[in-house]
């Protein structure tokens, strides 16, 4: 009943199987090491934030460029303030409201974007307080450039004179005429009036839509994995099947119909 496994046809099936199935297992699990992956470093990071908090400031220079390691640890700097912007449209503690954003140029002639504080309500320059004026030391947890579009960041064009939407050299550097860090701090202790915005952990390190994605991939791989096998199964059943009927003489053999002469008129 079963010889039809060893015909050419079925060889195919079950080499495909064969092969399908452990890719799959794979995949998914590679998929879900990925997204763990995510999850622990989404630990690390949080982690990491909490822990720079105790940790002594250490000088801009040493720990630039800004990448996951140094993403959130606190930065020392000295310069004086220069053009002050708005950045409307963020939230802290769940109201909505402004970041009060300087510019504080160094003795290296380049600025440090420098978030002084935030405040409620729509961005209005006549609420946040003019920033000191001589030579400042400030202190504050480093940042990375933010991306228009990610993480909530807007991307929305055409704002006011003197509004940006993202904290990045890259949207700065039109608006200034002097050159812009990569990289920007949140004071740990922001100016009088003001709400000091905490810092975030670095890119690519949260349970963000990347992650579930994996986990979603993950899911599929499998349900894949065992569709096939539930496929395979189908055939065989419907393969074994037509053979016991055949038997039976319940359906033609299609053997003896191929040798039965074909009638003429």
């Amino acid at each position: 009943m079963y010889r039809f496994l060893l015909t050419p046809r079925w060889w195919g099936i079950n080499v495909f199987v064969l092969l399908a199935i452990p890719f799959c297992i794979f995949m998914g699990s590679w998929q879900l090491s990925r997204f763990e992956a995510r999850v622990e470093a989404h630990r690390s990071a949080d982690k990491q934030v909490e822990t720079a908090k105790t940790e002594a400031a250490r000088p801009l220079a040493e720990l630039l460029p800004v990448d996951q390691s140094t993403s959130g640890q606190r930065a020392t700097v000295t310069g004086r303030y220069a053009k002050q912007l708005l950045v409307p449209d963020r939230q802290v503690d769940g109201k909505n409201g402004f970041y009060v954003l300087a510019l504080l140029r160094t003795d290296s002639g380049k600025a440090l974007p420098v978030v002084r504080g935030w405040l409620p309500g729509k961005a209005d320059a006549a609420k946040a307080p003019a920033p000191p004026t001589g030579e400042v030391t400030v202190t504050g947890a480093l940042q990375a450039s933010e991306t228009p579009g990610d993480n909530g960041v807007s991307n929305q064009g055409g704002l006011p004179s003197g509004q940006t939407a993202a904290i990045s050299a890259a949207s700065l550097v039109n608006l200034v005429s002097y050159p812009v860090y990569d990289a920007w701090i949140t004071l740990d202790k922001a100016d009088p009036g003001m709400t000091a915005v905490p810092a975030t952990a670095p890119d690519n390190s949260g349970l963000d839509l990347k992650a579930f994605q994996n986990l979603g991939y993950t899911g599929e791989w499998f349900v894949f994995a065992g569709f096939v096998v539930f496929m395979w199964f189908r055939l065989l059943r419907r393969e074994v099947e037509f053979a016991r009927d055949a038997e039976l003489g319940l359906v033609p053999d299609p053997d003896e119909e191929a040798r039965q002469p074909t009638a003429t008129v």
